[in-house]
């Protein structure tokens, strides 16, 4: 058994590696960059909703887990994991953004108020307030995090949960219908060549949780069938490399499909295609057949644990970096800065580990073990 779970996991940590890289190089070409990264960062976008689809998937799957264990779902247990996994690497970056203005990579940012409730991703002009503007994912993540718990004790004891992928599918579909009906209600006839069309895009259809359903409910399909159907578990172990070219040829058709990514098409039917292409892309890397789930990886481990401190950080120390840069007249558009970038955000999520991660996961533990959850 234990070595079922370690298996699993490396290929999951080789997703995750995949996605903060990803984020990294969109992320890069708002600073000075090599013109390169324009070319092989422009979907980079799609690496947020690969973290969507693994996290339906892992913590759907921990709670179905429960379910069938226990009976039930331990809220407490839950949300004190949760709380201390990601509140204080996220508090203390909201310190550095708010009393910390070099640490800012744009000038304004949005009321505290809404990053410490987790509503910032409602309402964020990223134009005029585009600063930390990637918490918006977070904000997301946590929503998601507090109501799927309660979503499934509402219905666990009643004759809904039998039903439970069809609701998951109805939302994903309501997801894509808010999308659609929003395009053309509000964004359809804005002039897509101005600052108002972005402005708008971004605030009504990037940002809001309603139209962001479809990686995080793709990740909760996987986790329900691979707990609930040994039809479909079968399949999977069975044909681990087959769902990773078959999620390869569907993520080419999604980035064809989004190769403008404010596209009528690409903003109704985009994001759901590319949850899907990363959902069987995770699918095989939870087969014991695919060769994802077979190669251990030093530097994909350490990416996958360093990704949440590196996505939280990592805007503000590119920043800081090339700030230093012009100071004394470096240059900061090659390649050489870029590479110095991306190591200081390493070394920044390294810092996170060690002085924030670290010492409340011992705390965390020690909650959990006195309360016996």
């Amino acid at each position: 058994m234990i070595t079922k779970r370690s298996e699993r996991f490396y290929g999951l940590d080789h997703l995750r590696a995949l996605a903060i890289v990803l984020v990294l190089l969109f992320h890069y070409r708002a600073f000075k960059h090599p013109e390169w990264i324009d070319t092989i960062g422009r979907f980079g976008w799609t690496g947020v909703d690969l973290f969507f689809v693994l996290s339906g998937f892992l913590i759907s799957g921990q709670l179905f887990q429960e379910i069938n264990n226990k009976g039930s779902i331990s809220l407490k247990s839950f949300y004190i994991k949760r709380f201390f996994r990601i509140i204080p690497a996220y508090f203390f970056t909201l310190f550095l953004y708010f009393t910390i203005p070099i640490f800012r990579e744009r000038e304004a940012l949005p009321p505290l108020w809404k990053f410490v409730t987790f509503t910032q991703n409602y309402g964020l002009d990223v134009i005029n307030q585009g600063t930390f503007s990637h918490a918006w994912s977070l904000c997301i993540e946590e929503q998601f995090y507090l109501l799927l718990p309660l979503f499934l004790l509402l219905i666990m004891s009643s004759k809904l949960f039998k039903y439970f992928a069809v609701l998951i599918i109805i939302f994903i579909t309501f997801s894509l219908m808010m999308r659609l009906i929003t395009w053309d209600a509000a964004i359809a006839w804005i002039d897509s060549n101005s600052l108002d069309f972005w402005r708008s895009w971004y605030m009504k259809i990037y940002y809001p949780t309603h139209t962001r359903l479809d990686g995080l409910g793709t990740g909760v399909l996987i986790g329900y069938f691979m707990q609930y159907s040994v039809g479909f578990k079968k399949i999977v172990h069975q044909n681990g490399n087959k769902f990773l070219i078959a999620g390869i040829i569907l993520l080419g058709i999604s980035f064809w499909i989004c190769n403008e990514q404010a596209s009528k098409v690409a903003s109704v039917f985009g994001f759901t295609l590319v949850a899907i292409s990363y959902g069987f892309i995770v699918l095989s890397a939870v087969s014991s057949s695919s060769f994802l789930s077979k190669r251990k990886s030093y530097i994909t481990a350490e990416l996958a644990a360093l990704s949440y401190a590196i996505y939280l950080s990592h805007k503000g120390i590119i920043h800081m970096i090339q700030a230093f840069f012009e100071q004394f007249d470096l240059e900061t558009s090659d390649t050489v800065c870029l590479i110095i970038c991306l190591l200081g955000c390493a070394i920044g999520g390294l810092g996170y580990r060690f002085f924030i991660e670290k010492p409340f996961a011992g705390m965390k533990n020690k909650i959990l073990k006195q309360g016996r959850f």
